[in-house]
């Protein structure tokens, strides 16, 4: 385990208690949420280090690295994801004007970047997995890297996307500095992640499911993230709601809470959770559209 002493986006030493949650994933293990004193940037502190992170993803109900894991849930999952693939795809090229070069960040076994390829954009990667990269380069017939560093600067991208994958990245600020150096002029950094200050998240507490810990090491709100992308010379455009992100967290945070789903309270959960979004703009997860300054 390793302690954060220094807040990652205002530098702050002071942090309080916000939550404690189960890793009701892998190791039923409890993890501590603490908040930032200065900011209020939520973290999971203390956390597994860099030699022990790899032992909390090893579970066959880990969706983004098993394109075969059974079970009702992961089925609506994988439902759920075909279909807001064509969505994700129209949005970038919206955005771009057309195809274009693109990097996926933690492409998992690459179904987006499989989209992308089949919809005429020039595709990069990059997986930590090693097992799971390896997938990804037999089913898309071109380079996985390991990580950001690994990238080639030469020819920046028009694209840049991280889907659920910016809160397990360690080392916050040299992934963010990264982010921007490998982004074109004009292009777009897509960054998605779970909202803590959803409704969903504040009704479920320490149940909710996308606080995953400890595999997501940060807790992002719309505030905090913003000042992150502001530190780094990087202008929020936009935010997206990700609409199906309040019903599949809800129907986990339903088991974690009594051992088993309930749909219906799930489905309700879901529902609310969009509806307050639509005046607050707090959905379950987010879509930030960001540009360099």
């Amino acid at each position: 385990m390793e302690a954060v002493t220094e807040c990652p986006i205002c530098d702050n030493k002071e942090f309080k208690p916000y939550l404690t949650c189960n890793d009701y994933l892998v190791s039923n293990e409890k993890f501590v949420i603490q908040e930032c004193s200065g900011c209020g940037f939520r973290l999971t502190n203390p956390r597994p280090d860099d030699k022990s992170i790899g032992n909390y993803y090893k579970s066959e109900n880990y969706i983004s690295h098993n394109d075969r894991s059974g079970g009702l849930i992961n089925s609506i999952y994988r439902i759920v994801r075909n279909y807001t693939l064509g969505s994700k795809i129209r949005l970038i090229t919206k955005l771009n004007r057309g195809e274009g070069k693109l990097l996926d960040v933690g492409c998992g076994t690459g179904s987006f970047l499989e989209s992308c390829k089949s919809n005429g954009w020039q595709i990069t990667g990059v997986e930590t997995d090693a097992t799971v990269r390896t997938l990804a380069q037999e089913k898309l017939r071109v380079q996985i890297h390991l990580n950001l560093n690994e990238v080639p600067n030469d020819e920046p991208f028009d694209i840049i996307t991280l889907w659920h994958v910016l809160e397990h990245i360690p080392n916050l600020n040299d992934a963010v500095e990264r982010l921007s150096m490998l982004l074109a002029p004009n292009g777009t950094l897509l960054i998605a992640v779970p909202n803590s200050n959803s409704y969903d998240a504040n009704y479920f507490r320490e149940c909710w499911a996308a606080y995953d810990v400890p595999r997501h090491l940060y807790h992002f709100t719309p505030p905090t993230i913003e000042k992150l992308f502001r530190k780094h010379e990087l202008q929020l455009i936009e935010t997206k709601p990700m609409v199906f992100d309040g019903f599949y967290i809800a129907m986990l945070s339903t088991r974690y809470q009594s051992g088993r789903t309930n749909y219906l309270k799930s489905l309700q959960a879901g529902m609310l959770s969009n509806t307050k979004a639509r005046k607050t703009g707090n959905s379950s997860s987010l879509i930030y559209i960001v540009k360099k300054l």
